[in-house]
């Protein structure tokens, strides 16, 4: 499907940019782990696609699973690499590395692509060849219901992307990454284990690639409780820490520091009360709450949420309307 010039929302070029005479290539890369009971759908919706890619790639992070018997029947119109588990990003770079297109498109094993959207994405791209991050919307999917979209509730950055992206995750985890671009930086970054997605486009975005987005949500991304992202105080704290990591990224300009540290202070009151809700929720709350206590860069509310909490654990719990045990 060919969007509209309406439905590709990106930055405006900085200079004169030529359509390309046809689209660039791109290689779709399916991380999997335990995902046995969804992968076949996955590689599905991948080989499917209206427009082709020219590799559908499975890396296989570890499984313990019967991965190998859900693949079977694609063997022959797929590459699959086998590895020892170390996260999604230590995933995503071997896939990297097998990828022999312009693009790397992703898709995790219980996500499913839209028929129409690599040829949404190659279009776009054909369009726009100063973009090196190009996507669509995503709708949720929970418990096998289709809900809001996800620009919804994160509303795509047409401008000032380099502070933008310091703020909310707006090209989402599911991107086509032009390639040289992605190893020029280094790929994903592998200690990170929740965040590595928005960490790597802040990293591109600061590198100098613009995003862009096709407004149609041909991405299904399903929630699961038992995703490591499911564990919001792990989560909000990963960002946290992604940010801190940009103040020393190279490409960071003096005058986008200031909003850079206000998205830090944000942040780690945001995963400061997460925490402290949770303290309060928990065995041993008041003692976890006075070490919140000591925690630097918060605003007065997260603050005084975890003076509460260590000082009068059960008038907190009630305040927060959190079940919890004695402390």
């Amino acid at each position: 499907m060919t969007p509209r010039a309406e439905e590709l929302l990106a930055p405006a070029p900085e200079a004169p940019v030529e359509a390309l005479p046809k689209p660039p290539t791109f290689a779709i890369v399916i991380t999997a782990y335990q995902a046995a009971d969804t992968i076949a759908a996955a590689v599905r919706s991948a080989l499917e696609q209206e427009h082709s890619a020219e590799q559908v790639i499975v890396v296989d992070d570890g499984s313990t699973d019967d991965l190998a018997g859900a693949l079977r029947p694609f063997d022959a119109a797929i590459e699959v690499i086998r590895k020892p588990n170390g996260g999604g990003a230590s995933a995503r770079n071997r896939g990297l590395e097998a990828v022999d297109a312009e693009f790397m498109a992703i898709l995790d094993a219980d996500d499913v692509y839209d028929r129409r959207r690599l040829g949404a994405i190659a279009e776009a791209a054909r369009i726009r060849p100063d973009l090196d991050v190009v996507t669509t919307d995503a709708r949720f999917v929970v418990e096998g219901e289709r809900g809001d979209t996800f620009s919804g509730g994160t509303p795509f950055a047409v401008s000032d992307q380099r502070t933008a992206i310091f703020e909310t995750c707006f090209p989402g985890g599911w991107p086509a990454v032009r390639k040289e671009r992605l190893e020029a930086i280094g790929g994903f970054d592998e200690e990170m284990r929740i965040a590595y997605d928005w960490d790597c486009w802040l990293r591109l975005i600061l590198a100098g690639c613009s995003v862009g987005m096709v407004d149609a949500p041909y991405y299904d991304y399903v929630l699961r409780a038992d995703s490591l992202a499911a564990n919001r105080t792990a989560s909000l704290w990963e960002r946290v820490r992604l940010l801190e990591k940009a103040r020393l990224d190279p490409h960071l300009r003096e005058s986008e520091r200031p909003r850079l540290e206000s998205a830090i202070h944000w942040r780690r009151s945001e995963a400061l009360r997460e925490e402290v809700r949770a303290a309060a929720a928990s065995a041993g709350g008041r003692s976890r709450s006075l070490r919140l206590l000591g925690t630097r860069d918060v605003d007065l509310r997260a603050r005084a949420m975890a003076a509460v909490a260590a000082i009068a654990p059960g008038l907190a719990r009630r305040v927060l309307g959190v079940p919890g045990r004695h402390a």
